[in-house]
């Protein structure tokens, strides 16, 4: 007699005379995970120093295996290629990814930073949006910067071709900046805060609201047969947020010498990121559909694509609902 796989699921899997569910199957299946840390992540940072996931797995000998990313682009990347299994973005850029066909699921908030602003250098006739028509503007695309960037592009009424697009990452478009090859650059911090105070830029354009919350991704099959593993992970995020809000102390002295970055830089970085909740929900979907809006309105997301069917598909927040009382 054969069984279907959901009969075989319903009925459990003998083993050794013991009746095991399929998710302790699945968890048990596991032997590495692999997750991202990122400077615009500040508490992935906490995570790899302290071993706090190497901790947590340790019982089931379960390796943790840990990848830079450099950027959302990057993180996307190495998500859609299967190559990490958690991955740190904002949250807009996680929409284009899911739009684009890359199968993941935001799961948690890792922080709601203020970490983007359009970045320029005295003597670049450089005041306000409107004035960057026909210049040249450093950035990382499909990141939150570039996605800044298009808003505020569109908001004084010119788009992407009203500029030169200069495709950078993050620290190649502040040196870009620094070196004069470029008249501004879709900042992301913590570069933003060492260009502003050690290269003398300024931040021309800011509109807090328009930076996308940090999201932890996932890939949707991953959650789909790992559920267990997922909340370990979020949980053990929740445990650095909950030591970080105590004491920055050790956040700061990690993002030192994650981005070798002096202290004064990575200060003003940690005063424009808040660290008030690791819940995902109404909020985030909000916030991340209006960009979404924006880009569609900008041109940049195609105009039959449903962006609030496409948020709500990207948002799981099962994983931290425990989370939210």
């Amino acid at each position: 007699m054969t069984f279907s796989l959901s009969r075989r699921q319903a009925l459990g899997v003998v083993l050794g005379g013991a009746i095991a569910a399929p998710s302790v199957l699945r968890a048990q299946a596991i032997k590495e995970i692999r997750i991202d840390w990122a400077t615009y992540n500040p508490l992935s940072l906490i995570l790899r120093d302290q071993k706090l996931l190497e901790t947590e797995f340790e019982k089931e000998k379960i390796a943790i295996r840990w990848v830079q990313s450099a950027g959302s682009n990057k993180a996307l990347e190495f998500l859609n290629a299967g190559s990490i299994d958690f991955g740190s973005t904002a949250g807009a850029a996680a929409l284009l990814g899911r739009i684009n066909g890359n199968p993941i699921q935001s799961i948690s908030v890792f922080s709601r930073p203020e970490w983007t602003a359009l970045v320029t250098k005295p003597g670049k006739g450089v005041e306000k949006v409107a004035d960057l028509k026909g210049k040249s503007i450093a950035v990382t695309r499909g990141t939150d910067p570039h996605i800044f960037l298009i808003r505020a592009l569109a908001e004084a009424g010119l788009k992407e071709r009203d500029a030169r697009l200069v495709l950078l990452q993050h620290a190649d478009g502040r040196t870009a900046l620094a070196r004069g090859d470029v008249d501004a650059w879709a900042g992301l911090d913590p570069l933003m805060a060492a260009a502003e105070l050690e290269d003398g830029a300024a931040l021309f354009h800011r509109r807090p609201e328009h930076n996308t919350w940090g999201i932890l991704n996932t890939p949707t099959a991953f959650a789909e047969k790992n559920p267990e593993i997922v909340k370990r992970v979020i949980n053990v995020y929740e445990t650095a947020r909950k030591a970080a809000l105590a004491d920055i102390k050790p956040v700061q002295a990690a993002l030192v010498a994650a981005a070798r970055l002096p202290e004064p830089v990575i200060a003003r970085q940690l005063t424009r990121t808040d660290l008030s909740t690791s819940v995902i929900g109404k909020v985030q979907a909000e916030t991340i559909t209006a960009a979404g809006v924006a880009l569609q309105e900008a041109g940049v997301i195609k105009a039959d694509v449903d962006v609030k069917g496409v948020v709500a598909s990207l948002i799981e927040p099962k994983f931290t609902a425990h989370l939210a009382s």
